[in-house]
């Protein structure tokens, strides 16, 4: 049990906060391959790719990937999205990650071997989590193993937070590691804050609170690692703004705010 635990929440923005992770985490999957295609220049996946297997008046994925690319590539992609929908893996990452490559023109031989390998992470996502992973959390641990999470600290993650979904804290560690905190100091983090059974909204305050540390110049690893040393030692580790962590990783009063 951790004492002292009162952060202080602004109830206006929890929902919205929570949303968003949950979104940047299936963004994650969507991106998971995204250094292959990054070399190709691609950004964004198409706007115009829509629908979803099972909605009604949705698109099939041949659909969808009609006259975006040669018949080759179509070819060789459809099987991969097929292969993937045979054994349960969610389709959507897929198609949308061929699009994104067909949108910027990426060679058909890099978006195969991309989805090849969004495949695989998501298979070893699906193994990992177990059967009743929900496809959002699958395609965020995907993400989590493109960026370097091994299976063994999701397992831990999903056993950790029991039966409550993975997607936020699985956005707040990709979150972190964007923002440069290292995959193994981000994972750590996360895995640390998950065995104390800290909820999802206090998960985005940590990330929030991590990045107002970095954001004043504190060093990536060490602004995780003293907030989460602050949540061990039952301090008030996220709203606590009367202190940073300088360059040196120690702490120094801030500057009193304005009222």
């Amino acid at each position: 049990m951790i004492k002292n635990w009162r952060p202080m929440r602004r109830l206006s923005c929890e929902l919205g906060w929570r949303h968003v992770a949950t979104v940047r985490a299936v963004l994650v999957a969507l991106c998971a391959v995204g250094g292959a295609l990054v070399a190709a220049g691609l950004g964004p996946a198409d706007a115009g790719a829509q629908g979803a297997p099972g909605v009604p008046g949705a698109r099939s994925p041949a659909e969808r990937l009609a006259g975006r690319l040669d018949d080759a590539t179509r070819g060789q992609v459809l099987a991969i999205v097929d292969s993937a929908d045979r054994v349960g893996l969610p389709v959507e990452p897929l198609v949308d990650k061929a699009l994104e490559g067909a949108s910027k023109g990426a060679p058909g031989p890099r978006i195969v071997l991309a989805l090849r390998t969004l495949a695989g992470e998501l298979r070893v996502a699906r193994q990992t989590l177990g059967g009743t992973a929900s496809e959002p959390e699958i395609a965020a641990a995907a993400g989590a193993l493109h960026i370097g999470v091994r299976p063994t600290e999701l397992a831990r993650l999903r056993l950790a937070r029991g039966r409550q979904p993975l997607t936020v804290a699985l956005g707040v560690l990709s979150d972190l590691v964007a923002r440069g905190v290292p995959t193994d100091s981000a994972t750590s983090a996360v895995l640390t804050l998950a065995e104390a059974r800290i909820d999802d909204d206090d998960l985005v305050e940590f990330r929030r609170s991590v990045e107002r540390d970095i954001a004043l110049g504190a060093p990536p690893a060490a602004a995780a690692a003293v907030r989460v040393g602050g949540i061990s030692a039952g301090e008030n580790a996220f709203v606590n703004d009367t202190r940073t962590l300088s360059g040196d990783a120690g702490v120094r009063p801030a500057r009193p705010r304005r009222p």
